[in-house]
């Protein structure tokens, strides 16, 4: 049986991948930013194990008791507030530069030892928006554009461990964070014009399972 650690089960890309992966018999460890979504998330996942850490506070981290081998670390995790480099605050800044990217770095440090114990496989669930910005996109693309820096400087410092490292890049997807992207775009969302999630974990699922003699390094998908 794999073990996975995840962030972002909560909702959208996270939350699908949550459900297959317990279908499927593996065992999950989810982080939740504080006690009553730590409450919910036992609710809608039982069997998965679920430890309290707020990705906004990358120091907390630090206190985690994470598994001593993991087969993977899937950071599915992420915020988003749009607006021009002339409106954006410093705390519209910080927030996304520290949950999308600042986390991931920290909790995969934390997880090396367990990863490399288990030959396992970083996935970083990243975004169109870290392979180009566009406008009113400069913070959440700037977070992208970093992680995608982190899991390249990451493959080619891991390979020696046997730890695969992959990017994968979701065009919009039908998520509640697409849902508020519409809200802050003045647009009317229609999830049917964009990529299930479903099928955004379908290709996690692929690179997950790959067999050990390949690796996917970096995997765009987009809306038709």
């Amino acid at each position: 049986m794999a073990t996975h650690l995840l962030t972002g089960a909560g909702s959208g890309i996270g939350a699908a991948l949550a459900e297959r992966l317990l279908e499927r018999g593996d065992a999950l460890v989810l982080t939740a930013r504080n006690q009553e979504r730590a409450h919910d998330l036992r609710a809608d996942l039982p069997g998965a194990t679920v430890l309290v850490a707020d990705l906004a506070d990358p120091a907390a981290l630090d206190r985690l008791e994470l598994p001593a081998s993991l087969d993977s670390v899937v950071h599915a995790a992420g915020v988003v507030q749009l607006g021009p480099v002339a409106e954006l605050t410093a705390d519209d800044w910080h927030e996304q530069l520290v949950v999308n990217l600042l986390a991931p770095a920290v909790l995969t440090r934390l997880a090396l030892p367990a990863l490399r114990a288990a030959r396992g496989t970083v996935v970083f669930v990243n975004s169109g928006a870290g392979l180009f910005a566009h406008p009113q996109w400069s913070a959440y693309a700037a977070s992208k554009h970093g992680l995608r820096a982190l899991a390249d400087a990451l493959r080619a410092e891991e390979q020696e461990h046997g730890v695969r490292v992959s990017s994968v890049y979701p065009g919009r997807t039908a998520t509640p964070m697409q849902q508020e992207v519409h809200r802050q775009e003045g647009k009317d969302y229609d999830a049917a014009a964009w990529i299930d999630p479903a099928t955004v974990v379908d290709a996690v699922l692929h690179v997950l399972d790959l067999p050990a003699d390949a690796t996917v390094s970096d995997l765009t998908i987009r809306p038709r």
